[in-house]
C-alpha cells in the first residue's frame, strides 16, 4: 500500500511540476484549486507588464519624434518669415524702379532668376519629372496669376490709389488663405479653422495698422483687390503642384513660365520701348529683385507653405508690412510712429496665437 501510495503521490508530483505547480499542491486538493485559481492571475499579471513595456516603447518613440517635428515646424516657420520679410523690404528697393518699364523690368528680372534657377537644378541632379497636361495648365494658371497679372494689377492700382491702401487691400491675403487653404490641402494635419481666422483677423488688422489708409477710387479699390486674389493663388495653386515637384521645382517652372509671358505682353503694349539699359541703381534693385526675392525667396515660401500648410503659412504674410516699415525706418525713408508701432505689436500677436492654437 505505501508503495502505491508512494507512486501515486509521486505521479501527482511529476504532473504538478509539469502543470508549473508543486509537490505540496498536489498533495493538497485546496492548495492545487488556489493554484488553479491564481493561474489566469498570473496571465493578466504578465499581459499588463508586455502591455506596460509597449506603451513604454511607444511613449519613447514619440518622445523621439516629437522633438523632431518641433524643429521641422520651427524651420518652417523661419523660412517664411524670412521670405515675406525679403518681400517687404522690397517695397523700398523698388522705389528706384519708378522710371523702368515696369513689364520689361520685371521680364528681365524673371529672365534672371530662371537661368539661376536652371543651374540649381542642373547642379543638383534631380531626377526629371514630366508635368501632366493638368499639372502644366497649374503652372501656367500659377505664372500668370501670381507673377505677371499680379505686377499688372499692381501697376494699375498705384494709378488710381496710394501705396498704403494698395497694402493694407493686400495685407488681407492671410484672411483669404485661412478661409481658401482647406480647399487646396486636402492631405495632411487637419487644422483647428476657428482659432487660425481669428489670429488671420489680427494680423490682418495690424497690418492696417502699420500700413494705415489712404485716397483710392473705386478704380483703384477694385485693382487692389485683383492683386489681393493674385497674391493668394500665389500660394493656393502652389499647393496641390508641392507634394510631386518640390519648393525648387515649381520655382524654377512658374519663374520660366513668366518670361516668355512678360515679353509677349511688354511687346503688345510698350513695343521696343519695353527694354533699356538701366542705371546702375537700376540695376541694383532689378538684382535684389531676381536673386534675393525671386530665387531665395520663392523657394523659403514655397518649402514653408509645403511644411505649414496655407492656412498657417498664410499668417507670417504679417510679415509683409512689418519688414516694409522697418526697411523704410533704416533706409532712412520713414519713420514709424505710435500708430505703426502698436500694428507691429498686433501682427506679432496674431501670428503667434494662430501658430500656437492650430
Amino acid at each position: 500500500m505505501s508503495t502505491t501510495t508512494d507512486s501515486v503521490g509521486s505521479a501527482a508530483a511529476s504532473g504538478a511540476a509539469a502543470s508549473g505547480g508543486t509537490a505540496s499542491e498536489a498533495a493538497d486538493p485546496e492548495a492545487a484549486a488556489s493554484t488553479t485559481a491564481e493561474a489566469p492571475a498570473r496571465h493578466d499579471q504578465r499581459d499588463r507588464r508586455d502591455q506596460g513595456d509597449r506603451r513604454g516603447q511607444g511613449d519613447q518613440h514619440d518622445r523621439r519624434t516629437q522633438p523632431t517635428q518641433t524643429s521641422h515646424t520651427t524651420r518652417h516657420i523661419l523660412q517664411g518669415a524670412l521670405a515675406m520679410s525679403i518681400l517687404g523690404a522690397s517695397t523700398a528697393v523698388s522705389a528706384h524702379l519708378t522710371r523702368y518699364p515696369v513689364l520689361g523690368g520685371q521680364a528681365l528680372r524673371y529672365t534672371l532668376a530662371a537661368a539661376v534657377f536652371a543651374v540649381i537644378v542642373r547642379r543638383g541632379d534631380l531626377p526629371r519629372i514630366r508635368p501632366t497636361a493638368r499639372e502644366w495648365l497649374q503652372l501656367v494658371l500659377l505664372s500668370a496669376t501670381g507673377l505677371v497679372l499680379f505686377n499688372v494689377f499692381v501697376l494699375a492700382a498705384l494709378r488710381h490709389t496710394d501705396a498704403a491702401t494698395l497694402g493694407s487691400v493686400v495685407a488681407c491675403s492671410p484672411l483669404v488663405l485661412a478661409v481658401a487653404g482647406p480647399l487646396v490641402a486636402r492631405t495632411g494635419k487637419r487644422l483647428r479653422t476657428g482659432p487660425v481666422i481669428g489670429a488671420a483677423v489680427l494680423v490682418v488688422a495690424g497690418s492696417a495698422m502699420v500700413q494705415g489708409f489712404g485716397p483710392g477710387s473705386a478704380a483703384g479699390i477694385v485693382f487692389a483687390v485683383l492683386t489681393l486674389v493674385c497674391e493668394a493663388l500665389f500660394s493656393l495653386l502652389a499647393v496641390p503642384l508641392l507634394p510631386k515637384f518640390g519648393a525648387l521645382r515649381v520655382s524654377a517652372h512658374v519663374t520660366a513660365i513668366a518670361v516668355p509671358i512678360l515679353l509677349v505682353t511688354g511687346l503688345a503694349t510698350d513695343g521696343t520701348g519695353m527694354l533699356r539699359v538701366p542705371t546702375l541703381a537700376e540695376t541694383a534693385a532689378l538684382l535684389y529683385l531676381a536673386l534675393p526675392l525671386t530665387v531665395f525667396a520663392f523657394l523659403l515660401w514655397y518649402r514653408a507653405l509645403s511644411g505649414l500648410g496655407p492656412q498657417r503659412a498664410g499668417l507670417l504674410i504679417g510679415t509683409v508690412p512689418v519688414a516694409a516699415c522697418a526697411a523704410s525706418a533704416a533706409l532712412g525713408v520713414g519713420t514709424p510712429g505710435p500708430a505703426q508701432l502698436a500694428g507691429v505689436a498686433v501682427v506679432v500677436v496674431g501670428i503667434v496665437f494662430g501658430l500656437v492654437k492650430s
